[in-house]
C-alpha cells in the first residue's frame, strides 16, 4: 500500500544582525511582537550566556498589545487578555527560565471585532480600536465592548469597517490620536483609497489633521511628535500635530504594522507584502524595485535622531506577516503561557490578603 506523503510545513527561522544580542542587553529591553496569521505571541530577549533569546506561544487571531505596569494585555479573535508577570517581586516558578513569565489571568469575550491597536494605563480596562465597527471601545463585563469614540465623519455604528480605523497613540494615559487608511463612510470604502487617502485624527477635537497617507498604521506620541508607519510607501516617520506634515525619516522593505520607541529607539514590524487587493498596487512595490531590495519580515531597530538602522531581526518560513512590536523595558529574557496551554492546569497563585 503506497502511503500518502503530507507536505512539510516551513520551519520558523529568526536571524539577527551581528551583535544583536549584545545590543540588546546593553539596551536594556526585550521585545514581544504578535502574528495573527499563524496566531502567535513572541518574544525575543537574551539568555544570560547573552546568546539570543526566543519564545512564543499560541494566542489565535492575536493582533494589538499594550503593557501596564506588570500586566501584558492581547488582543486574539474573539477575546482581550490580561496576563500578569508571574515573576514581578516573587522568585521564578517552578522549571521557569528567564526574569518574566506572563500569565493569562483575565479575559474578556469581545466576539469578532477585528480588534486592532489596544493602549492601557494606570491599571484601568484597555481602550481598543474596534476596527469592524469604526470606533475606539473598552471591554465590558456585560457586552461584546462599550464605545467611546468615533470618527465625525462615521455616521452609524454599523459592523461594516468603512474607514478601517486601525491605530492608536496614547497621551497622559488616554487616546489623544488615530490613524485611519480613509475618511469612507461606506462598507470597506477604505479599500478604494489605499494609495493616498490615509488621515491622523485628533480624538480630542475630532478634526483630520493629516492627509494624504499610504495606509497608515501605529501612530505612537513622542516628544511632541506622532511618529507612525506610513505603510503604502514604506516610511518611518512622524507628524507635526501643529502643521499635519509628514516627514519621512527611514526606508523600511516590508509592509510595516507596529512601532515601539524606548530611549530614542524605535522598533518596526515589517511584513511579506501579500499579493491580493489589499497590499498590491502601493508604492511601496515600486519603491523596493527602485532600491532593488526584496522585501522583508522582520523587526528594525531605528534610531530617530538619525533614521539609521542600528539592527534587524529577519523572520523566515511559517512567519511572513507581523502585526505589533513592543519593548519590554527591565525585562531580558520574558516567557508565558498561552491561553490553552496544559501548564495552566497547574499554575495556581493566592492573593496575598
Amino acid at each position: 500500500m503506497t502511503g500518502t506523503k503530507t507536505a512539510e510545513k516551513p520551519a520558523l527561522e529568526i536571524d539577527a544582525s551581528r551583535g544583536f544580542p549584545s545590543w540588546l542587553a546593553d539596551f536594556g529591553a526585550s521585545l514581544a511582537f504578535t502574528t495573527y496569521q499563524v496566531g502567535k505571541l513572541l518574544f525575543i530577549g537574551v539568555k544570560p550566556d547573552g546568546s539570543l533569546w526566543v519564545h512564543n506561544r499560541n494566542f489565535g487571531r492575536c493582533l494589538g498589545m499594550a503593557a501596564d505596569g506588570d500586566a501584558l494585555w492581547v488582543s486574539s479573535d474573539v477575546q482581550i487578555y490580561r496576563l500578569n508577570d508571574a515573576m514581578a517581586g516573587n522568585a521564578a516558578p517552578a522549571g521557569v527560565e528567564g526574569d518574566a513569565f506572563y500569565i493569562p489571568q483575565m479575559s474578556y469575550f469581545t466576539g469578532d471585532l477585528d480588534v486592532h491597536d489596544l493602549i492601557a494605563a494606570d491599571g484601568k480596562p484597555p481602550v481598543f480600536v474596534n476596527t469592524l465597527f469604526n470606533c475606539l471601545a473598552t471591554v465590558s463585563e456585560t457586552a461584546s465592548f462599550k464605545p467611546l469614540w468615533r470618527p465625525p465623519f462615521i455616521t452609524e455604528m454599523k459592523a461594516e469597517d468603512r474607514c478601517h480605523l486601525n491605530g492608536v497613540a496614547m497621551e497622559d494615559g488616554a487616546p489623544r490620536y488615530v490613524t485611519a487608511i480613509s475618511e469612507s463612510d461606506t462598507f470597506d470604502g477604505w479599500r478604494d483609497h489605499r494609495r493616498d487617502g490615509g488621515v491622523v485624527i485628533d480624538v480630542k477635537t475630532g478634526e483630520v489633521i493629516a492627509r494624504g497617507l499610504s495606509m497608515p498604521h501605529s501612530p505612537r506620541l513622542h516628544e511632541g511628535r506622532i511618529w507612525l508607519c506610513n505603510s503604502g510607501q514604506g516610511e518611518l516617520g512622524f507628524v507635526d500635530p501643529d502643521t499635519g506634515r509628514f516627514e519621512p525619516v527611514a526606508f523600511c522593505p516590508g509592509y510595516m504594522r507596529g512601532l515601539s520607541i524606548h530611549n530614542g529607539v524605535a522598533a518596526v514590524g515589517l511584513s511579506l507584502p501579500r499579493e491580493n487587493k489589499t497590499f498590491s498596487g502601493l508604492p511601496l512595490q515600486g519603491e523596493l524595485e527602485r532600491r532593488k531590495v526584496e522585501p522583508r519580515c522582520g523587526v528594525y531597530f531605528i534610531e530617530l535622531a538619525t533614521g539609521t538602522v542600528l539592527h534587524s531581526v529577519t523572520i523566515r518560513g511559517v512567519i511572513s506577516e507581523l502585526y505589533d512590536v513592543l519593548f519590554l523595558p527591565g525585562r531580558l529574557q520574558p516567557g508565558a503561557l498561552g491561553p490553552g496551554n496544559e501548564a495552566l492546569k497547574r499554575t495556581v497563585s493566592i492573593a496575598g490578603g
